[in-house]
């Protein structure tokens, strides 16, 4: 694995979980909104929070696979000349 797609992980990463913020607060204002009336509004309103729900899952979903292909699981970088840190070496028995 090149440092390039290690970095170019990194970033995606970072921007989707600054978008995963922003859709996860605009949910949070729909539900909040959308749970005081049943006229039509609030019907558009229950349809964008089910899209955001998708998308909140979908960005969750991509996260997890940058995450687990460039990331090592766990935020770090994962290239083939990377060594352990003494934070991420734990116990040693897996």
């Amino acid at each position: 694995m090149r440092y390039c797609d290690v970095a170019q992980a990194v970033e995606l990463v970072r921007a989707l979980r600054q978008t995963l913020d922003e859709m996860t607060t605009q949910l949070a204002w729909l539900e909040r909104q959308g749970v005081t009336g049943r006229n039509g509004r609030a019907c558009a309103m229950r349809l964008e929070a089910a899209a955001l729900r998708r998308d909140i899952r979908q960005a969750k979903v991509l996260i997890d696979q940058l995450r687990l292909r460039y990331l090592n699981g766990n935020g770090e970088s994962a290239t083939r000349d990377s060594q352990p840190s003494s934070s991420s070496a734990g116990s040693g028995r897996w």
